[in-house]
């Protein structure tokens, strides 16, 4: 994929998982499970937030960039004919 993940941001978000199970289905998750449901995660949901992130970057750039476009026209000068 596109972004990379250092083995204790995977272990946090593996216990994350873990919790998450146990506090809201009331399920014990062993970490090989938790470590599935996270590949399932990253494979299959995060490329759609990944690209929303990046349709939001694109606007945003493309508002300051017309911004900064209607900066530097003010700068022009009259021409007198």
């Amino acid at each position: 994929m596109f972004y990379k993940i250092s083995k204790e941001q995977q272990q946090m978000m593996i216990e994350e998982i873990q919790a998450y199970f146990s506090q809201e289905r009331d399920e014990d998750l062993s970490e090989f499970a938790a470590e599935r449901v996270l590949d399932f995660v990253k494979e299959s949901l995060a490329p759609h937030f990944y690209n929303a992130g990046v349709n939001d970057v694109k606007t945003m750039v493309g508002e300051q960039f017309s911004a900064i476009e209607d900066e530097i026209l003010t700068l022009e000068r009259p021409i007198r004919r």
